[in-house]
């Protein structure tokens, strides 16, 4: 059985295909990459997600086509150029995948959709779940039409899950810039600290999406979060405890805005509690469940 990944070399993507391959998938890489894959068991496959030439074959016969890709929101400030990326990378990628899926002789059984749980935008307390509405700000925005990007596939017959990704703990990602400070003793909450980190170890995170297409039952909008999302607050305590170390250095939310502007207050100072309501009804079983724990297993394996 073929699984195609687009994003397939990413801190996702590499963990996802590991995990298909040892279940005993064929995955085709969709990269920008001339490179050969250095995962045993997939191979690359060279695209721009602008036409199909060398990799839209690729589709045909597939069991599974996972959009994964995107330019990185938190790579620095955002300017118009920047946000204009983090927008097509996205839109680009879901309809280049979808127009692929359309002309496939043979159609992929389901298109599992990344997206993020930036959808609900900058949530206060109260919790939110698959069925809140999106947010106002811009990475709302840009989840909506990421979202949207490959919908078209439902009218040929392909059942399509949406991802809605929390904040991915594994040894990458966001954890991986935050450790070095932590480690060093200058860890701390941002700004007030109050705003929802809605976590996923990456092992949930990879079980999760693996789940989706082995389960023909499941279609539509799933949050690929935690079940007790956490403050920042909470984040940050949590972490200084695995590490052995304080972490009370409290960064100002004034600081942050000045150096990384509109990305410091969408990424950094807004949060959300999502919870993962469709997948926990679906009985998929989260690995990791409490904050400390995921993060110790992360640190220490």
């Amino acid at each position: 059985m073929k699984v195609v990944i687009a994003g397939g070399t990413g801190f996702i993507g590499k963990a996802l295909s590991r995990l298909l391959v040892d279940s005993g998938y064929q995955v085709i890489s969709l990269t920008r990459s001339t490179r050969p894959s250095d995962i045993p068991g997939v191979k690359n496959a060279v695209w721009d997600a602008e036409n199909l030439s060398g990799w839209g074959d690729h589709v045909n016969g597939a069991k599974a086509v996972v959009n994964l890709a995107g330019d990185n929101i938190a790579s620095g400030r955002w300017n118009e150029d920047k946000k204009k990326s983090i927008l097509e990378s996205r839109v680009k990628s879901g309809k280049a995948l979808e127009h692929a899926v359309i002309k496939a002789s043979h159609r992929p059984e389901v298109f599992i959709q990344g997206s993020a749980v930036g959808f609900y935008g900058l949530q206060g307390p109260e919790p939110v779940n698959e069925s809140s509405s999106p947010g106002g700000n811009f990475l709302a925005g840009v989840t909506v039409k990421w979202e949207k990007s490959s919908e078209k596939v439902e009218d040929y017959g392909v059942r399509r899950a949406i991802v809605r990704t929390g904040m991915v703990l594994g040894k990458g990602g966001a954890l991986a810039k935050m450790l070095p400070a932590f480690r060093m003793g200058l860890g701390g909450p941002l700004g007030h600290g109050h705003q929802g980190v809605s976590w996923i170890h990456l092992d949930d995170e990879i079980g999760a999406i693996k789940f989706l297409i082995e389960n023909e039952q499941c279609k539509g909008v799933y949050n690929l979060t935690a079940p007790a999302p956490v403050t920042f607050n909470k984040f940050s305590k949590a972490l200084g405890s695995v590490l052995g170390r304080p972490a009370v250095m409290r960064v100002p939310a004034f600081v942050l805005k000045m150096l990384m502007g509109q990305m410091a207050q969408e990424v950094l100072l807004g949060g959300q509690f999502a919870l993962p309501e469709r997948l926990l009804s679906a009985e998929y079983h989260f690995e990791h469940v409490d904050i400390e724990a995921a993060l110790r297993d992360v640190v220490t394996s």
